[in-house]
This record gives structure tokens, C-alpha cells and sequence, in this order.
């Protein structure tokens, strides 16, 4: 890419910004639920908007309803660490993925998670030190490499 290029999406994007940027926020926070991830969703829509131009021709309301597309899809596209944390999850033996299940999405506490899976809430605190453990290590491995 030129350094012509470059500044013709730059000027592409911003300007798409000014005009789309207030609605695109809104948006994808409605989407997201999250207005951290929405500043995500909104800069991959405009960086995926600079890719096809040609789809930006014709009425302010067509070209808005594009970036609202695809909008819709950046938002349904999990981040990178989403899919580290769902793999490093995947990697825990079933009984830890149950006991962080229980505990920290369901909101159990670890007398409930102990009745609900029929353990011992011994065992209900060891296999979430454990599966934490691996988390960790798991994540940790994969951002150094």
C-alpha cells in the first residue's frame, strides 16, 4: 500500500467517523453491552468499511445501514482473548470446567456447587484452585508465545 493509499483511507475512515461515528457507538454498545468493546466493534466496522469503498457510494442512509451491518457482524466475532480464555477452558478437565460453571456463572456458592454436582465442597475448592491454576498458566503460556 502507498503512502497515497494509506492517507485516502485515513480520510476515508475519518470522515465516515464524523458522520456515522455517534450512531455506530451507540450501536454496537447496544449490541456489545459493553462500551469498551463497542470502541472495538465501531474501529473494526470502519477498518472493514475502508476495505470496500465502492459498497459507500449512494445515500447517507445506505451507507449507514452498510456500517450498521457491519457493525452487527464485528459484534458477533468474539475478541482474541474471549477465544484464549474459551480454549484455555476447553484445555481444564470437565469436573473443574462444572466447579468454575457453577461458581462463577451461575453464582453458586461452593456449599451449592458441592449439592448441585455431589462432591465434597473439599473437593469443590481444590478443583477450582486447580482449574484457576490452569487458567492461569494456560493463558499466561499463550500470551508469551
Amino acid at each position: 500500500m502507498s503512502a497515497r493509499d494509506a492517507t485516502a483511507d485515513e480520510v476515508l475512515v475519518r470522515r465516515l467517523f464524523e458522520e456515522h461515528g455517534a450512531a455506530l457507538v451507540a450501536y454496537a454498545t447496544r449490541l456489545t453491552g459493553d462500551r469498551v468493546r463497542a470502541g472495538d466493534v465501531v474501529r473494526e466496522t470502519l477498518v472493514a468499511a475502508g476495505h470496500d469503498p465502492g459498497a459507500l457510494t449512494g445515500s447517507r442512509g445506505a451507507v449507514r445501514a452498510h456500517l450498521f451491518r457491519l457493525a452487527a457482524a464485528q459484534a458477533g466475532v468474539p475478541s482474541p482473548v474471549s477465544l484464549r480464555v474459551l480454549t484455555a477452558l476447553d484445555s481444564l478437565p470437565s469436573q473443574q470446567r462444572e466447579v468454575l460453571d457453577a461458581l462463577y456463572f451461575q453464582g453458586r456458592d461452593v456449599a451449592e456447587t458441592a449439592k448441585s454436582l455431589g462432591i465434597p465442597p473439599e473437593t469443590v475448592r481444590s478443583s477450582s484452585d486447580d482449574a484457576l491454576r490452569g487458567l492461569r498458566s494456560c493463558l499466561f503460556e499463550e500470551a508469551g508465545r
